[in-house]
């Protein structure tokens, strides 16, 4: 079930990314909503980062082509915004708090200028949010990793971005770091943001996106949660091997009648 709508935030037509000739993603065609939280899920090595990735053009396709808000990236990169995974960065980096929240600011002051007063304060803003602002003179290697995790997500707010990649930003993280960010995606689509992100946990996928994708190297579905999020495609995401496949039908059957109850 591949649902395409129209004037999407993201369009991904026949992309196909190879590492030394052994192909990682085959024929992706997909498009994304404006203002949804979207939940990219798989096994591992199913080319999740990959496909976000190719989407930001940091790396090269093999073919295909990726447009976002129906224009190239380089022409939009400042409405583009990038939370890594934790492990890809390197936290030793001497930098303070404030040091690497004033970082997404950098788009907006063009070359060789120096943050002003109007920046530090809306760092200081999407610290405030976070959680942070008391942290902000700390060195970022001093942080747990729940901590530096609300910290990235305080980078990428101070950019002001239209779109968000987020790459797990749950993984390793405390209950309240996790609620604390959800809570944070969804008054960003609120505010018509598009926020795409990787994510391991199928069971609160049903509660915190509301557009899957479901990627396996290739694309098995791409759609509204409810529609898309099913044991069926589940089962062909997996290859068979999710024991979570009746839990989490149970959870839908659940959810769904708990809605025809509010009726």
């Amino acid at each position: 079930m591949i649902q395409q709508v129209e004037d999407p935030a993201v369009e991904v037509h026949d992309l196909t990314v190879t590492y030394h000739k052994k192909p990682v993603l085959w024929d992706i065609d997909l498009t994304l909503p404006r203002g949804a939280i979207i939940g990219i899920i798989g096994p591992n090595g199913a080319g999740k980062s990959t496909l976000i990735k190719s989407m930001m053009n940091l790396i090269p396709h093999s073919s295909g082509y990726v447009r976002i808000f129906d224009s190239n990236i380089d022409e939009v990169r400042p409405q583009v915004s990038y939370v890594p995974q934790k492990e890809s960065v390197d936290w030793d980096f001497p930098a303070s708090v404030m040091d690497v929240v004033l970082m997404g600011r950098y788009a907006r002051l063009g070359l060789f200028k120096r943050p002003r007063k109007a920046d530090r304060e809306v760092a200081l803003d999407c610290l405030k949010k976070v959680g942070m602002e008391a942290y902000k003179s700390r060195q970022i290697a001093q942080l747990s990793g729940g901590q530096q995790q609300r910290v990235f997500l305080a980078r990428a707010l101070a950019q002001e971005a239209e779109i968000y990649f987020m790459d797990e930003p749950f993984a390793g993280v405390d209950a309240a770091t996790e609620k604390a960010i959800i809570g944070l995606l969804r008054e960003m689509s609120e505010k018509g943001k598009t926020v795409v992100v990787i994510h391991h946990d199928i069971q609160s996928a049903l509660e915190y996106f509301n557009w899957i994708v479901l990627l396996n190297m290739r694309l098995v579905a791409s759609g509204p949660t409810q529609e898309t999020l099913i044991p069926s495609l589940l089962e062909e995401t997996y290859g068979g091997k999710l024991t979570l496949l009746a839990e989490v039908g149970n959870l839908m059957h659940k959810k769904e009648f708990t809605g025809r109850d509010k009726r």
